[in-house]
């Protein structure tokens, strides 16, 4: 690794497994990014008794030019890879991801029905650019290597390449398109959540997907005070909670049923917090 080459290089990025109990959960980080976006979280998770995997994907945490190298299906390979994994030491797995690492987990929810349940943070099914800056980035990104990065949201705690690889930026976009494909595949338990302050991932990305899948049991939450990575951001635990919560209730680990019982097995909430 080129550490000059990656924001943070002090952090921890690494691939992790994590053994705890006989419940499992793979995390899986963004496009540019490493692990150290969703350590936190793992780590948390980790703490109350699940074991947890995270996989580092393939052009990641080495330098952006090796961003370039690879498929959206090299992508897939290797969660494919990391899954089997921790499934061989799981009785039950669930499966998430921030950014690009929320729309690979719903490719690998369309793969494997077995999967328990979906965690999705700032889904990258649908970015900010316009439909016109998607097609200016195809056709530059066969002669323009990387292009600077504007402001990072909580950039004194993510770790990543400071510039975006424009092959692999196209390949998120012919990720987006599988994914939006095979949506109707995912029946698991959903978690969505997004930062009203996200300037990276649509608004429209959340509903886009719960409208897609066929799960019955979603959970839609909206921070009001978050930006892109929202697993970094101030109202971190806040998120923490609620993905332990809704781990739960998945799990069956808590006596009472899903809450909200005046919108069925669905559940829609924006939520406003002061956590720091």
């Amino acid at each position: 690794m080129q550490r000059h080459m990656i924001h943070n290089a002090q952090l921890e990025g690494d691939p992790f497994h994590w053994a705890g109990g006989p419940d499992g959960v793979l995390l899986i980080h963004g496009y540019t990014a490493t692990t150290a976006e969703v350590r936190p979280l793992a780590r948390f998770l980790c703490e109350q008794g699940y074991t947890v995997a995270g996989p580092l994907l393939p052009g990641h945490y080495t330098t952006p030019a090796d961003a370039n190298r690879y498929t959206w299906q090299d992508w897939t390979r290797a969660i494919e890879t990391a899954y089997r994994e921790i499934a061989t030491r799981c009785q039950r797995v669930i499966v998430g991801g921030e950014s690009t690492g929320a729309i690979l987990s719903l490719y690998l929810a369309s793969e494997h029905p077995e999967i328990i349940a979906l965690l999705c943070y700032a889904p990258a099914l649908r970015l900010t650019l316009s439909p016109a800056q998607a097609a200016l980035l195809r056709l530059i990104a066969p002669f323009k290597s990387a292009l600077p990065k504007g402001q990072m949201s909580n950039a004194e705690l993510w770790q990543g390449y400071p510039v975006n690889p424009l092959k692999g930026a196209v390949q998120l976009l012919d990720l987006q398109r599988a994914v939006r494909r095979r949506l109707a595949r995912v029946r698991q338990p959903l978690l969505l959540m997004q930062g009203r302050r996200d300037v990276t991932v649509s608004a429209r990305a959340p509903g886009e997907i719960a409208a897609g899948v066929r799960s019955v049991i979603k959970e839609t939450y909206w921070l009001d005070n978050s930006a892109h990575t929202l697993l970094l951001g101030i109202e971190q635990v806040r998120a923490f909670e609620l993905t332990l919560d809704f781990i739960q209730r998945v799990l069956g680990r808590q006596e009472a049923p899903w809450r909200d019982p005046s919108v069925g097995t669905t559940s829609s909430r924006s939520i406003s917090s002061s956590w720091v």
